[in-house]
């Protein structure tokens, strides 16, 4: 079957022919309606639109079609086949208008393919992509084609984005050129974008603070977390150091170190708290951001011009607030204009927030591990770390073979010296103690404090043929040289040390603390300066132990007994009064223990202060019970404890032993050492006349022991003092022994104070008191102390004469 003819073979003529039919039928039709119909149809309703009609749907398509383009807020452009602008809406002609481009017809009948090839300098990058573009739509190979670009004025930052597409879907004879303003759009990304990059600070900087355990590292990271995840171009944090008031570079990130150098001699160069009216020094005294968000226009930044060579635009200073005190700032440097807003400072704001709270958090725990390691007031080690130490060095010392000692130092008059001057004199003295041992006698890291006045120190390399004895006594040689300065009181003061060595002594850190402590006891005990550990010491520490346990369970369980020994008139023989001397019935032994065994042990473990205080009960009530059985009393002297007479609450015990009788005063006398009367002379004075006024006689105990008490004799309330028993064995010995008690005699006679002579033993001594006018005894020539049954029985039934055999 033949093919029709294609419409290139149809005649020419043919085609002309019927064209002019056409034409002449649809004129033909016009007449006949009159113009008043648009469009006639034939017996099979085949429409047939006349001319006019034609005209008039075609002006109408147009107008709507115009009106929805000038409607639009894009500006719109046709383009031909060939890249001409056949058309522009009246956002197009706007935009023109605005920006200096009006031309005939604004640059409709233009090729905006030409414009765009013809483009050169920063226009050519974006022209000629969107040239390709537009070809590529009108040539069919792509369905449309978009561009997002900046068009920025010195007044005002834009971004549109252009969209081509064809200007008939099926036919791609022509495009639609369409530019839409995006600038809001983009400003909102943009703001999102750099919340973002705050947002991912802010998250690095609380996962940071988990984990963190140094402030060095906090700071470091912050820095790098703000760089890098943050986006930032910079980031330094600055603190004002507390010891020399002046602010110091702490931690920076994207800091080049010639820039780094010149903050840090920046701030190196500024006195000590005097940063002037900077933007830094109001952020710390106000304790608020400061923000900058145009670098070169700010006359008040420091480096200013620096910042802007960095590619630096805007900055924020936020303050790092601890504690309600400003401690330093944290500084971020943004490239962009304008890049801290309400919104990011809120946000840093936090961030500055979380900083400061990690600062506080890694302070208390650093304080928290100081507490457990080191002494607070001295900064040396404490008892734990030292036996750590300890321990290291020992290991080290028996894998390389040498020697090791190990000191433990005991302050002499520590508490007297405490309980003169006041406790932040005494505190001040073992800050100097500390400071002496360390530049004296080695690095702080070999000493420790390990209690009140207890310090302890480790040699850890000792040299075979090393002269310990020697370096020993050179250094408590000059220590107790040293003068101490306590306010307007210069002291000097000397120690007690205890030595154990290794291997000799042990080879671990337990074992040669322990042994250590065992010859500081030892020392302490024989008044030894030092003494180097033996095995002998070690046993007797741990009876001494041992033996604090038993006295502890003696209180409770009702083991202490009074004894009483008589005091006798010389002149008429009468017994006068007694002294109550305490006993211990020790069932482990059997025994009777003597007081010199157990009394140190009393006072060092702080027992004498329960101890003393059933003493003086229970003669008062001895003395109470003996009256109430009509008895020919006699007053009873107590002794007093240093450590009891050292309590402030003293006093105050004395009233509550004696008030539940009326009685009780006038049987009680304390007895009180001079040299503990000495140690606070006017806390003893005052002490003195509490007592008396209460109805109670006040006798010194081994007086002439003391040697300096002699001056205030006449200011202290007291009714008599008791010579030593050691003055009384010289009197027999010696002219000198006899004139000193002759001495002591006239001077207390002088002063109306009576004299009572302790440990008369013989009748030499007796005869001899009784010519120099002493006013009592007491001793084994007239009786022992006796137990409270057989004094009573014996003693207070008739009265006894001076002489009489002792039992």
């Amino acid at each position: 079957m033949k093919e029709p003819p294609g419409p290139a073979a149809m005649p020419t003529a043919e085609v002309l022919a019927l064209i002019d039919t056409l034409h002449a039928t649809d004129l033909r039709l016009e007449e006949l309606t009159d113009g008043q119909v648009d469009t006639v149809a034939n017996r099979l309703g085949a429409p047939f639109l006349l001319g006019r009609a034609q005209d008039h749907l075609r002006l109408s398509e147009a107008a709507k079609q115009s009106a929805i383009l000038n409607a639009l807020p894009a500006h719109i452009a046709l383009l031909d086949a060939e890249g001409k602008i056949l058309a522009v809406n009246e956002a197009w002609r706007r935009f023109a208008g605005a920006n200096g481009w009006v031309g005939a017809d604004f640059a409709v009948g233009l090729s905006y393919l030409q414009v765009c090839d013809a483009a050169h300098g920063a226009w050519c990058d974006e022209a000629q992509p969107v040239a390709a573009g537009i070809r590529a739509v009108l040539d069919g190979r792509a369905r449309s084609y978009a561009l997002e670009y900046p068009c920025h004025s010195p007044q005002q930052q834009r971004w549109f984005q252009m969209t081509v597409t064809p200007l008939f879907e099926h036919h791609p004879n022509g495009v639609v050129v369409m530019h839409i303003d995006i600038t809001a759009r983009k400003a909102a990304e943009e703001r999102v974008a750099y919340l973002n990059r705050v947002y991912a600070t802010l998250s690095g900087i609380n996962s940071l603070i988990v984990r963190v355990r140094d402030r060095g590292t906090l700071f470091d990271e912050a820095c790098r977390l703000a760089v890098g995840a943050g986006g930032f171009r910079m980031a330094l944090i600055a603190l004002a150091d507390e010891r020399s008031g002046k602010t110091v570079l702490a931690a920076s990130a994207g800091v080049d170190e010639a820039f780094s150098r010149a903050l840090q001699d920046y701030f190196a160069s500024i006195e000590s708290g005097r940063l002037g009216n900077t933007l830094l020094e109001r952020v710390i005294t106000q304790k608020k951001a400061m923000v900058v968000n145009d670098l070169q226009g700010n006359d008040e930044v420091v480096f200013r011009q620096q910042y802007v060579d960095v590619g630096v635009c805007s900055m924020v200073i936020l303050p790092l607030v601890v504690t309600g005190q400003a401690v330093g700032t944290l500084v971020l440097y943004a490239r962009e204009r304008d890049f801290f807003r309400e919104e990011e400072l809120t946000l840093l704001t936090e961030l500055a927030s979380d900083v400061s709270f990690a600062m506080d958090h890694i302070e208390k725990q650093e304080r928290i591990d100081y507490l457990a390691f080191y002494d607070v007031l001295t900064g040396l080690a404490n008892q734990r770390l030292f036996l750590e130490r300890l321990g290291q060095y020992a290991r080290s010392a028996v894998a390389a073979g040498h020697g090791l000692a190990v000191f433990l130092i005991d302050l002499e008059r520590f508490k007297n010296i405490n309980d003169h001057l006041g406790a932040a004199a005494g505190d001040e003295l073992l800050r100097q103690v500390a400071q002496w041992l360390i530049r004296n006698a080695g690095d702080a890291s070999v000493f420790a404090r390990l209690g009140a006045d207890h310090f302890a120190a480790v040699m850890p390399v000792i040299r075979p043929n090393g002269d310990m004895v020697r370096y020993l006594e050179s250094k408590l040689e000059a220590f107790q040289e040293h003068p101490f300065g306590l306010g307007d009181s210069v002291l000097r003061i000397g120690i007690k040390v205890g030595v154990a060595m290794l291997p000799g002594d042990g080879t671990d850190a337990d074992t040669l603390f322990r042994n250590a402590e065992a010859a500081l006891k030892q020392a302490k005990a024989h008044g030894d300066r030092y003494l180097f550990h033996n095995p002998q010491m070690t046993a007797s520490v741990a009876g001494q132990l041992e033996l604090e346990n038993r006295l502890r369970l003696a209180l409770e369980r009702g083991e202490f007994v009074l004894h009483y020994q008589p005091k006798v008139h010389l002149a008429s023989g009468d017994m006068t009064s007694a002294e109550a001397l305490i006993r211990w019935n020790d069932p482990h032994t059997g025994l009777l223990v003597s007081p010199g065994q157990f009394i140190p042990v009393l006072e060092e473990t702080g027992l004498i202060h329960a101890v003393g205080r059933w003493a003086l009960r229970q003669a008062v009530a001895d003395y109470l019970r003996w009256c109430a059985a009509g008895l020919a009393v006699v007053r009873i002297a107590v002794n007093v404890s240093p450590l009891q007479l050292r309590d402030r609450g003293f006093i105050a015990e004395v009233q509550r032993a004696i008030g539940g009788d009326p009685r009780a005063p006038a049987g009680l006398e304390l007895e009180i050492t001079e040299s503990l009367i000495m140690e606070d002379v006017k806390h003893s004075i005052s002490s003195l006349h509490a007592l008396r006024a209460m109805g109670l006689t006040v006798a010194i105990d081994d007086f002439g022991t003391g040697f300096s008490s002699l001056s205030y004799l006449s200011k202290f309330p007291v009714d008599s003092l008791k010579i030593d028993r050691s003055f009384v064995l010289d009197m027999t010995e010696s002219p000198q022994g006899l004139a000193l008690v002759s001495t002591i005699i006239n001077l207390a006679h002088a002063l109306h104070i009576k004299v009572v002579a302790e440990g008369v033993d013989s009748d030499d001594q007796l005869r001899l008191l009784r010519v120099l006018g002493c006013d009592e005894m007491q001793g084994y020539l007239f009786s022992p102390a006796l137990p409270s049954a057989v004094f009573e029985a014996r003693y207070l039934g008739s009265p006894p004469q001076a002489g009489a055999d002792a039992p």
